[in-house]
Parts: structure tokens; sequence; C-alpha cells
């Protein structure tokens, strides 16, 4: 099992991750551009969704904005882009996310990422990359994992141009407490975190001073 803190303490750029555990889910963003660094996470009725901090310095929204959490009957979806809403729409994990694809902007291909935690503890969790000009879709179904054991898969291995999208199976990680997970993301990097354990929501924001 890898220590996620230090994982991360020594990743300075996984982009878009998340993790998930028994009965609970962390996502982060983090930022290269002043687009993508302006933003905050905002609790919504049915999970959170971002915003830009300074409404005046957004330029493109399109792959920026989104919903990333939402509470659906299936589960609590979360994910790296609109796919969220696709997810839910369609009412079907898998289903949904073979119409999608990776994003479609040079020369990264940003991956999207999603999990899904079900209702009875099982939870599954996919990437869809670019491999060869066309788009892989991969998925891993877990039935559960045991208190304090999580998996997390990310948007890239790490920093670098272009960005290397992640590879392999999600890692089998310890869940530590949020404040050490957001202590731990390199701090110039990290934009927003969002922590759901046994249902108790915590959002950290660095725009707003966190």
């Amino acid at each position: 099992m890898t220590d996620f803190l230090e994982l991360l303490r020594t990743n300075s750029y996984p982009g878009r991750g998340i993790a998930v555990g028994k009965r609970s889910v962390y996502y982060f963003i983090m930022g290269r551009s002043e687009n993508s660094r302006n933003r905050v996470f905002v609790e919504t009725e049915d999970g959170i969704r971002t915003e830009a901090h300074d409404p005046a310095k957004l330029r493109d929204p399109s792959l920026i904005i989104y919903h990333p959490v939402r509470r659906t009957p299936m589960g609590l979806v979360v994910t790296n882009g609109d796919q969220t809403d696709t997810i839910r729409d369609m009412g079907s994990f898998r289903k949904a996310l073979m119409t999608r694809e990776y994003e479609p902007a040079e020369p990264n291909w940003t991956p999207r990422i999603s999990a899904i935690l079900r209702n009875d503890g099982s939870f599954e969790l996919s990437i869809l990359k670019r491999c060869g000009g066309r788009c892989l879709r991969e998925f891993f179904s877990y039935e559960g994992c045991e208190a304090g054991k999580g998996y997390f898969i990310s948007t890239y291995q790490g920093d670098g141009n272009p960005l290397p999208s992640f590879s392999g199976e999600p890692i089998e990680i310890d869940m530590p407490e949020p404040e050490a997970v957001w202590s731990a993301l390199n701090p110039d990097n990290k934009v927003s975190l969002y922590t759901n354990v046994n249902g108790a929501v915590r959002i950290f924001n660095k725009n707003l001073g966190d």
C-alpha cells in the first residue's frame, strides 16, 4: 500500500485526482495557468461546482467550470469534468462514459477521470485517455475496501510538457485526514480539495485562504 501523503508531496503536478475509500471520497484540482488557478469549489444542494474566484479573469470556461460531485440515486458521482452530468442523466456509470472521451485540448489531451461510490459501499473508477489517436476507456470495479484504505487515480503521472497521462491501475493508498491531504498538495499548484468522509463534507480553497 502506498503512503498517500508521500505520493502527493513528491509529485508537483498530478493534475486532478480522485481517491475513494470505505464511504469516503477525496477530489482535488491543481492548476498551472492563471485560468486554471482562478477557481474555487462551492457547495450545492447535491454536491459541489467549480466557480471562477475572480470572474473578470475567467477566459475559456468550457473545461474548468463544471459540477465535479453530484449525489444521485446510484450513489455519489465524482469526476473531473461535465461527464458528471452525463452519468447522472443516463443513470449508468459505464454506459454514460462509453459516450464520452478525453478532453479535446492539445497537446495534453487531458484524461477524464470518474468515480462512483455506491450506496452499498462498492465503488468504481474510470479513466478515458488518448492512446494511439483513439480513446482508451478503462474501468476498475471494487466490491469495497477495508477502513483506512482507498484507491487513487489522477489525470497525470506528474509534471511535463506535454503532461504524461496516468497509466496503470488505480493506486492502493491509505486514507489520511483531509487536512493532511490538503497540506501535502504542492503549495504552488494546488487550487481546491473536496472531502466527504461518512457524509461529512469539507471544502478547501487556496483562493479563499485555506
